[in-house]
């Protein structure tokens, strides 16, 4: 009889921890599964951004309110894009968006 509980409380531990890890797996896939799709969803609006001939995106700038050409980096952000400016942070937002205003 003794045995039959060790054995009851070592398949139920163990089904306990295996669902544990299933649910941590889980949850990861989920946040990896969105990120995904950010990214997917950020890359798909700045394609869609007019271009010029040389592959550099035709924005209106919010900052100086003129239009410029620029590159996009990796996040989508232009190169004349400064990094706590609250236009260029806003401008930078609305290309990832697909907001941004083009010409």
């Amino acid at each position: 009889m003794a045995d039959r509980r060790r054995l009851e409380r070592f398949v139920r531990s163990t089904l306990q921890g295996a669902g544990e890890q299933f649910e941590e797996l889980r949850r990861s896939t989920d946040e990896q599964l969105e990120e995904a799709r950010e990214a997917y969803e950020m890359a798909k609006h700045a394609r869609q951004l007019p271009t010029d001939e040389a592959g550099r995106a035709k924005i209106v700038c919010r900052r100086y309110a003129q239009q410029r050409a620029a590159k996009l980096d990796d996040e989508y952000r232009p190169a004349c894009y400064e990094a706590g400016h609250p236009d260029c942070e806003g401008c930078a937002e609305d290309v990832r968006n697909g907001r941004i205003e083009t010409w």
